[in-house]
């Protein structure tokens, strides 16, 4: 089923018929292996270096491609429509860029984003703790200064591309009795020490690792601090507000791949005489399906673009919506996919119930469901 592309230029209805058929021919036929066996999709992400995608959402000055956000939001939807876990690794490395794009000094720019962009190196984002996932300010992970450097102790948890990534972006307290006001922002490279205490066998998004690591005593230069001392909350929450949105591109491709299958099934399987899409109680699931589908990704695509031009500071607000919608519509349309199939929904032999598991964490990552309808409920009543 093709979506209809609402609202986007020539250019860009271009760029998406171009990456569907990319992915269908070079990323699909990965995605089930990836799955299965819980390993990272290398093949995919050669193909995406191939394509320059991780180079999309970075500045050109530093070697990237300077897409807008909606551009980006069209690569995510259609990486995650036949395979999530490939949509995290463009997703993620982007991420751990934002703060050092938006508060980094130059230095770091110039060091590190070119890698990234070629695809030369990956980055990670490392925020979250054990006791410290949604109340961010309750992280333990400690920065000391000692000369030109800082010594960071701590670990760091549900982190993406653990193992994989060549930097991680990491926030740590420099002042513990200063609450959020002594959260600070650092680039720390991989080969400094940092360590991965475990990986997580997941439920779903099984080709992306996740993992703790861990910071014993890791130096690292003071020219690595982005931003000032005592900022790191603030580049937190406003490096989530620029990405949620292409989290929410990611569940919409999600729903979107799940009713493509559920779409093609319906046509082939025959009972009481024809094709079950024949049938109107299905039928009215499937439209169901499309409708929240394309409402989901109407709203994500409205919070890409206020990233790059929010003048009345809605971003924080349409952006938990997006997220949100995309996620709760991303688990609904999935589930109701392995509905359609029937008892061959729940087997691996079809694609659906891996779109279901991949589903649930986009419901739960970048700031949960329940934390994106507290920042609406906030914005509404402020």
């Amino acid at each position: 089923m093709d979506a209809p592309a609402f609202g986007l230029t020539d250019t860009q209805r271009e760029f998406r018929d171009t990456l569907r058929r990319f992915c269908d021919e070079r990323i699909a036929p990965n995605a089930a292996e990836a799955d299965r066996t819980a390993s990272y999709p290398w093949k995919s992400f050669e193909a995406c270096r191939q394509m320059e995608l991780p180079a999309l959402g970075l500045p050109p000055e530093f070697g990237g491609a300077g897409a807008d956000h909606v551009t980006q939001a069209i690569a995510i939807e259609e990486l995650a429509r036949v395979c999530a876990s490939t949509s995290v690794t463009i997703l993620i490395s982007k991420l751990g860029m934002i703060p050092i794009m938006n508060w980094g000094s130059d230095e770091l720019k110039r060091r590190y984003i070119p890698r990234v962009a070629s695809g030369e190196a990956q980055a990670s984002y490392c925020l979250s703790e054990a006791d410290a996932g949604s109340d961010v300010a309750a992280m333990r992970c400690r920065a000391v200064r000692d000369g030109d450097s800082y010594v960071l102790t701590g670990s760091k948890y549900w982190i993406t591309n653990a193992g994989i990534s060549d930097t991680y972006t990491v926030f740590a307290k420099t002042d513990p009795d200063a609450g959020h006001r002594g959260v600070s922002c650092f680039l720390v490279e991989a080969e400094w020490g940092v360590k991965v205490a475990k990986l997580e066998d997941k439920m779903g998004l099984r080709g992306s690792p996740t993992g703790e690591i861990v910071l014993d005593e890791v130096r690292v230069p003071a020219s690595n601090l982005i931003g000032q001392e005592g900022r790191g909350f603030h580049i937190a929450m406003h490096t989530l507000d620029r990405s949620r949105p292409t989290i929410g591109a990611q569940a919409v491709g999600i729903a979107q791949g799940a009713m493509d299958h559920a779409a093609t099934y319906m046509k082939e399987r025959r009972a009481f005489g024809g094709p079950i899409s024949d049938l109107q109680g299905l039928r009215f699931m499937l439209a169901d399906m499309a409708i929240r589908t394309e409402a989901a990704r109407t709203l994500v695509y409205r919070a890409c673009g206020l990233v790059d031009d929010d003048p009345h500071g809605e971003l924080n607000t349409i952006g938990a919506m997006a997220k949100c919608i995309a996620s709760d519509t991303a688990m609904a349309v999935a589930t109701d996919a392995v509905q359609l199939l029937g008892g061959n929904g729940y087997t691996k032999e079809f694609p659906v119930e891996r779109y279901m598991r991949d589903a649930k964490i986009t419901q739960i990552y970048e700031g949960t469901n329940q934390v994106q309808r507290v920042v609406v409920a906030k914005s509404l009543l402020s």
